[in-house]
């Protein structure tokens, strides 16, 4: 089989065994002669799945009963709505601005009329950090930050401190590293990156908060309190995702969890950007060094930005996809997700040594 090495920011590869898995079932799962696809979500085959998959988020994260998990759908877009609609309290939110989607957010908190305040950006020199010194009020009605930027490469290393809700998309670092939920008052991020396909997004909150909700305007189905209360079982979920979500979490949990995931991940990264700090000026990363994404990594040709389309038409050639970057920022980017090896990256390096030295 020819697989082509996938370095797409989203959706992103699955694991190999995941897809052999669910093409041997997709016709008759385990043997009982009906797709899962095919079946009630309310049907006992489909909530093992459905609650199973919450069982193996809950192991892998290791977070307690406080908390609950939701399936929802609208992905991360939906979620810059549903925040300041469920959490917004009649003071005011507060973000962290370092980039598209955040930006996209506070757009959204602004449509909505809530009360926001943004506390730090790193627009002035175009989101190539994450702001220093964040700190948010302790009385704010929650505190959104999103932790990994796929445009710009940036990504926090630590989570800021907050006795606010802290308020965390991480649509694109989810199940990379293990987290510390201790101010975490909610959690979400679209599957398609390290978690499954698109189409399914997962939202950790915090139980209190799904019960704050103190407007009685806002729709049923864009309430956390009518899908924890639901399981996320309230109306029809997206069982094919949820599924292949389970999976995916299962293929995690076999591979050691995310600690081992944290460590395959840097030593990913650590090998593509010292490629580019080593590469005598031919190449050029867009994030400062204390800031640099483990998952995403933006890079320009430095020496001829010309020579950027043809370095991703001839990597393409070559069996990588995906290496285009994002229409915001332009030049090259390699997003290392879960599911890409070390090896995959190392073909990426011996690949950019080689077209360095043809066109440097």
């Amino acid at each position: 089989m020819n697989r082509k090495i996938n370095f797409s920011a989203g959706p992103s590869g699955l694991p190999l065994s995941v897809l052999e898995h669910a093409q041997k079932e997709l016709i008759s799962y385990q043997n009982n002669g009906f797709s899962i696809m095919e079946i009630s979500h309310r049907s006992k085959t489909f909530e093992e799945v459905h609650f199973g998959a919450m069982d193996k988020i809950r192991k892998l994260y290791g977070f307690g009963d406080e908390y609950e998990i939701l399936f929802l759908q609208g992905g991360a877009h939906l979620q810059f709505a549903m925040v300041p609609l469920n959490l917004s309290m009649g003071g005011t939110a507060e973000y962290v601005n370092t980039g598209v989607w955040t930006n996209k957010a506070i757009k959204e908190a602004k449509l909505l009329g809530i009360n926001h305040k943004v506390v730090a950006s790193s627009e002035d020199t175009k989101f190539d950090r994450i702001p220093e010194n964040i700190k948010f009020s302790d009385d704010a009605d929650y505190a959104y930050i999103c932790t990994n930027n796929t445009i710009y490469g940036t990504q926090y290393k630590s989570l800021p401190k907050s006795k606010a809700p802290l308020v965390i998309d991480a649509s694109s670092d989810f199940f990379s590293e293990p987290l510390d939920f201790t101010d975490i008052g909610l959690l979400y991020g679209g599957a398609q990156k390290n978690a499954g396909p698109s189409g399914v997004t997962v939202v950790i909150i915090r139980k209190d908060l799904a019960e704050r909700l103190d407007n009685d305007r806002v729709p049923t189905m864009l309430r956390y309190k009518t899908h924890t209360d639901a399981k996320s079982l309230y109306n029809t979920p997206p069982t094919f995702g949820i599924y292949l979500l389970d999976l995916t979490m299962g293929w995690l949990l076999e591979q050691g969890g995310l600690v081992a995931a944290k460590e395959r991940n840097a030593a990913k990264a650590d090998l593509l950007y010292d490629a580019i700090d080593n590469s005598k000026g031919f190449y050029k990363g867009h994030a400062r060094k204390t800031d640099r994404s483990v998952m995403n990594v933006s890079y320009n040709i430095a020496a001829n930005a010309e020579l950027e389309p043809v370095f991703v038409a001839e990597a393409e050639k070559a069996g990588m996809l995906g290496l285009k970057g994002h229409r915001h920022l332009g030049g090259i980017r390699a997003s290392i997700y879960n599911v890409v090896s070390l090896n995959d990256v190392k073909t990426l390096v011996e690949f950019m040594k080689e077209f360095a030295r043809k066109n440097g």
